[in-house]
């Protein structure tokens, strides 16, 4: 288990405890009492630091190593029913993009997300999470199947944006990235999106727009990330957690600022420090979603979309 700056107390708690019973177990010392006395001190500890996280703090959590990505989730909310697409029948497989069919009970959906690696040879593999204009197709041709056969879309956010490469200005990023925003726009099935780690500009938005949009605690959705805000305004990485806060891009701003539809909590700790409860938490969440907009009409569903995006950014004095 790896730990960020701000989580060291935790840690130390936590070694504390391992090791109190360890000696428990090791001799006739009863130790029961000591460990009851740090278990408590740990969960409020934990609490406290969770309750007062910062912007910056959260933009941290989003990235850590040990969160789950697209893959774990549709795994776990699957199972062996999950189904991987390949390809925009195009270009090539974009390994940054992915999606496939998988069931949640007896419905089938179209699941679609970016993918990130573990470890630096998986990260290189899945190119960080960046998708190239390819991957923005695929996304956008398993859509329109899904359409074609009235299956509904779950798309799982998380990537620092759209790979920025000049192959991948040459191949159309920007108008990839613009189609699938449109058809999306008019897709005639429910779309529920949720954001499970990174939310950052035109990359999130590809596959972002929905009838319904989750956001995760300790996530953000952001037109840029703090450090590359930072080095625009101030020149330097150093202002990246004033930047943070500037930008306005936790689940919490996104929530006041009525761009997002709700927010999952996740349990103590970050989705990390629990991952099964995560799982079930977002699996509830997109099926109790998905009971009420199958009740909609194809033009009712499209309708609403458009209403809800046309009313983004609306200020009335």
């Amino acid at each position: 288990m790896e730990y960020l700056d701000f989580e060291l107390p935790i840690k130390e708690l936590e070694e504390q405890l391992d090791k109190c019973m360890i000696i428990g177990q090791e001799s006739d010392v009863d130790v029961s009492e000591t460990c009851k006395q740090i278990e408590q001190k740990l969960a409020e500890t934990r609490k406290d630091i969770y309750k007062n996280l910062s912007a910056w703090q959260r933009v941290q959590l989003s990235r850590h190593p040990n969160r789950p990505y697209t893959l774990d989730y549709i795994r776990a909310i699957c199972g062996d029913t999950f189904l991987e697409l390949h390809g925009d029948r195009n270009v090539k497989d974009d390994k940054a993009m992915i999606g496939g069919l998988g069931k949640i009970g007896d419905q089938t959906y179209m699941f679609i997300g970016q993918q990130k690696g573990f470890n630096t040879k998986t990260r290189q593999y899945r190119n960080f999470g960046m998708a190239n204009p390819e991957g923005y197709r695929k996304a956008l041709r398993l859509m329109k199947s899904a359409e074609k056969f009235g299956i509904p879309v779950v798309c799982f956010v998380d990537t620092p944006g759209a790979y920025p490469g000049i192959e991948a200005e040459e191949r159309g990023q920007g108008e990839a990235i613009a189609r699938n925003i449109l058809e999306m726009t008019r897709l005639k099935v429910p779309i529920i999106v949720t954001i499970i780690g990174e939310g950052a500009s035109g990359g999130a938005l590809g596959i972002g727009v929905g009838d319904v949009v989750l956001m995760l605690e300790n996530t953000w959705y952001s037109v840029i990330s703090p450090e590359s805000c930072s080095s625009i305004l101030w020149r330097s990485w150093e202002y990246k957690e004033i930047a943070a806060d500037a930008l306005k891009l936790t689940a919490t701003d996104m929530k006041k600022l009525k761009l997002i539809d709700e927010i999952v909590r996740e349990p103590a700790g970050g989705a990390h420090a629990n991952r099964e409860k995560t799982f079930q938490i977002v699996k509830n969440k997109i099926t109790t979603h998905f009971e009420r907009l199958k009740k909609l009409s194809p033009k009712e569903l499209v309708a609403t979309r458009m209403t809800k995006y046309d009313d983004m950014g609306v200020f009335n004095g």
